[in-house]
């Protein structure tokens, strides 16, 4: 009869063994190429969507950004796309206080990292088709489908080279708020109320190999019930947080590494 190992990760379905991790297996993506446009949009209506404790950093900042994922160890090579919409925040918990960035959502066109990043690190992910970047005149684009309906298209153009001092002062804002945060809801089984709620940080770190620097867009597309069921609340909520100021984006090409020792991902206190 089959019995749990309680020193080792189960993931569902659990009763085949625990997780096994190949030699070849990590936490790094070796080849990434990620667009970020952030924008400033309304504190009181980005606040609807924090549980508490978090609260809206001094900045209301959301950023919307695509990552195109290849050579992924963890995957044996495969990759994946994903796009994501963060949210700058501070976490103010009974035993600490982070500054960072709380995952509003993340669409992923694989259902691998979905499942395992909603029941190991809190990351609200959900499926969408979404299909590699385009480059065309300049322009670098993607974006996100379900059910055959368009959900956001983001868009990058005029882009140059970052020039050192940008560079440095990116990483410096970037080493002062490197905390990506989330919350692990987990239903009860039957409903209503959860069998698992919690704040989450889940640390990784970006090496980048070229980075530039451009004007970004974002287009979000209200939907119905009957053109996308089960996410339609979530891409209108979005789409009606207004965007104040749209900030310079950023095109980046370089590697990311999940599995950091000496910061694992784990449960705010």
């Amino acid at each position: 009869m089959f019995e749990f190992d309680p020193a080792a990760s189960h993931v569902m379905p659990a009763h085949f063994g625990p997780r096994q991790y190949e030699p070849g297996s990590s936490g790094w993506y070796r080849d990434v190429t990620a667009l970020s446009l952030p924008y400033v949009t309304d504190a009181d209506r980005l606040a609807a969507y924090l549980p508490e404790p978090f609260e809206v950093a001094d900045e209301p900042l959301v950023t919307v950004f695509f990552a195109q994922n290849r050579e992924v160890d963890w995957l044996a090579g495969h990759g994946y796309n994903m796009i994501g919409v963060n949210a700058s925040v501070v976490y103010n918990g009974p035993t600490e206080r982070l500054a960072g960035t709380f995952a509003l959502v993340m669409w992923e066109n694989l259902a691998d990292p979905i499942l395992s990043g909603r029941e190991l690190q809190g990351i609200p992910k959900i499926y969408a088709d979404i299909d590699d970047l385009t480059i065309d005149d300049g322009r670098w684009s993607g974006g996100a489908t379900h059910f055959g309906h368009s959900i956001v298209d983001v868009t990058v153009a005029d882009l140059r080279e970052a020039t050192p001092d940008e560079i440095e002062t990116g990483q410096r804002e970037q080493a002062a708020a490197d905390n990506p945060m989330g919350w692990r809801h987990l239903p009860s089984v039957g409903g209503p109320g959860a069998a698992i709620s919690e704040p989450t940080t889940f640390p990784s770190e970006n090496i980048f190999t070229e980075v530039w620097i451009g004007t970004g867009t974002v287009e979000w597309h209200h939907l119905t019930w009957e053109q996308n069921p089960t996410q339609f609340r979530i891409v209108n909520a979005l789409a009606d947080l207004p965007v104040l100021e749209q900030r310079p984006a950023i095109v980046t090409r370089g590697s990311t590494n999940l599995f950091i020792p000496e910061r694992l991902t784990r449960v705010l206190r």
